[in-house]
């Protein structure tokens, strides 16, 4: 018995600093360039993690076996004007921002239809963006120790001491 989710992208505690709102955030704080794709003009629809976790226990325990559930965050943005919100919030320069080569094939726009799940399972996402992402600049500036040390290089130098190289 199986029921599906498929989401749109998460932004949210933990979030590995590759991604482009901790990587902003990381960037931001050490006064760092802010690698923008192409004009920063690709929308994405964002879901803060809490959200998507709820949902995904909302389909595990209420979806239809066989039946496939979007789960998006009604966050579409764009990348400029996530990253601009982000030197606002951490009162930086938008004179950081950097606008680089986009990559070939990337998509101008991801986004899902989540109204099956509003519909069938009464789910709407309880973080607005304004509110996730204060909360996850919040979260960042409070735990540099975490992310501080994979952006560092030490996260691998941990891992090879901990594992060994592969």
């Amino acid at each position: 018995m199986v029921s599906l989710s498929r989401c749109s992208n998460n932004y949210g505690p933990y979030q590995f600093p590759e991604k482009l709102i901790p990587l902003m955030i990381a960037n931001c704080l050490s006064d760092k360039p802010l690698p923008v794709y192409g004009q920063g003009l690709n929308v994405r629809d964002w879901l803060y993690v809490e959200d998507h976790c709820k949902a995904v226990d909302l389909v595990m325990r209420n979806g239809a076996v066989g039946q496939v559930y979007n789960i998006g965050g009604h966050n579409e943005m764009r990348n400029i004007d996530i990253v601009r919100l982000i030197c606002q919030e951490l009162h930086k320069p938008e004179s950081l921002i950097t606008y680089v080569t986009d990559r070939k094939g990337h998509d101008l726009r991801y986004a899902i239809d989540p109204s099956k799940i509003h519909r069938d399972l009464d789910w709407l996402p309880d973080t607005k963006f304004a509110d996730g992402i204060v909360q996850t600049i919040r979260w960042y500036l409070d735990n540099r120790d975490w992310w501080g040390e994979i952006v560092s290089g030490e996260y691998q130098s941990y891992y090879e001491r901990m594992y060994g190289k592969r």
